[in-house]
């Protein structure tokens, strides 16, 4: 943990000893101390998948899928609201949730194996979970919840709702904007 502290301070001290292209609608320094004062947060509040599936049946929470509409179209944890990350605004996410106190649950392509298509995993350290979790608190959403294992999506308890075959092949001819 000092380890990485340490690599962010470097890091934050060079960028801010860099020469600067102005734009006061992004703070890189901002985004990274948001993002050490959240990783013991984070490490909290990354759940079991029977602690996911608990919560999930609770009040007051959501199941949130930030991934891309054509991937929630083909199969998403069943019950979950598509939202994806690069819709994330203040005003879009107030109308998808508009009670900041709600429990979010969050899950990322990266959580599941065995479903290449519709489920595709990406670099570990640009999964999708690790943004959302931060832009959400970036919005003032405190109550975020990640499922946290690699689950096997043909065993896990988590029920999904996918496409119908029909659907999934339409789903498959749409352009590949993902």
């Amino acid at each position: 943990m000092k380890t990485i502290i340490l690599i962010i301070g470097l890091l934050s001290a060079v960028s801010l000893n860099a020469e600067r292209i102005p734009n006061p609608a992004i703070d890189y320094d901002e985004f990274l101390q948001l993002t050490v004062r959240l990783q013991p947060i984070r490490e909290k509040h990354r759940v079991t998948e029977a602690d996911f599936i608990k919560m999930a049946s609770e009040e007051n929470t959501i199941i949130l899928d930030a991934r891309s509409k054509i991937r929630y179209d083909r199969i998403h944890v069943k019950g979950a609201i598509s939202m994806p990350f690069t819709e994330f605004t203040a005003e879009r996410l107030a109308k998808v949730v508009p009670d900041k106190t709600t429990r979010i649950l969050i899950y990322c392509n990266n959580n599941f194996d065995n479903e290449p298509a519709s489920l595709a995993r990406k670099s570990r350290v640009v999964s999708l979970n690790v943004p959302t979790f931060i832009n959400l608190h970036a919005y003032g959403y405190t109550h975020v919840y990640e499922l946290g294992p690699l689950l096997d999506v043909n065993t896990t308890e988590i029920p999904f709702t996918r496409a119908t075959v029909e659907k999934t092949e339409e789903l498959l001819q749409s352009p590949k904007i993902d």
